[in-house]
């Protein structure tokens, strides 16, 4: 298979109970198929900086307020200044769910804004909507106030809710950020086909913890 698969693929482990020797080896196996990221709990953040020091191509990505988004805004963004310190270059943030379905759409935007400022100059920013917990309207109203906030990235899912990403939401999520930032999917890709298929749709970044399978042509078990 092509690298130019690999290189969508965020290669996620984000369990509670994953070891070092997990984290070690999703390294190992980011740099062979050459991964556009490994996307790790932060408290992996500068274990998987270490070992991809000499992997230029491979970023190492966290996830900031995860997997609820209610943590208050300024611990969000304190969050995200201590994973670029250990060295992420991507955060992929969640946003506060409560606040967006309570139509607090400042407070939503604010939110994010802090994460953006945080990161700005030195990594990425992705904004976790968790489409699976909101109405189609809310999740065009998040795309607007994501985009609004100068994030560079919106995602459907954590893969630790009710569901993942669906076509119709990367459709969406397309729809309304226009071409101007990128839209990742993630939670319940599991195949080379779901991969084609989301890209179709308009996804840029493919999160996933069966990325080798993937890449491999084989279906996985991938939970994000």
């Amino acid at each position: 298979m092509s690298s130019s698969v690999a290189n969508l693929i965020d290669h996620t482990l984000l369990r509670a109970d994953a070891t070092k020797e997990e984290i070690l080896a999703l390294c190992a196996e980011a740099k062979d198929y050459q991964f556009a990221s490994v996307c790790i709990q932060p408290a992996w953040v500068k274990l998987a900086a270490e070992e991809l020091k000499e992997a230029k191509e491979v970023n190492v990505c966290t996830v900031i307020g995860f997997p609820l988004g209610q943590s208050t805004t300024a611990v969000k963004a304190f969050e995200t200044e201590n994973a670029i310190k250990n060295g992420a270059t991507e955060v992929d943030m969640v946003l506060n769910i409560a606040a967006l379905k309570g139509g607090d759409n400042e407070f939503v935007e604010q939110d994010i804004r802090a994460v953006v400022e945080a990161a700005s100059g030195k990594a990425l920013t992705k904004v976790i909507l968790e489409t699976c917990l909101l109405t189609d309207q809310e999740k065009e109203q998040a795309c607007e106030l994501a985009v609004k906030a100068g994030a560079d990235f919106v995602k459907t899912s954590t893969g630790f809710s009710t569901g993942g990403a669906t076509l119709a939401d990367i459709e969406r999520m397309r729809r309304i950020v226009g071409d101007h930032i990128g839209v990742k999917a993630s939670g319940g890709v599991r195949s080379l086909e779901d991969v084609r298929s989301m890209v179709e749709a308009g996804a840029t970044r493919i999160g996933a913890s069966a990325g080798v399978a993937i890449v491999q042509g084989e279906q996985g078990q991938s939970d994000y």
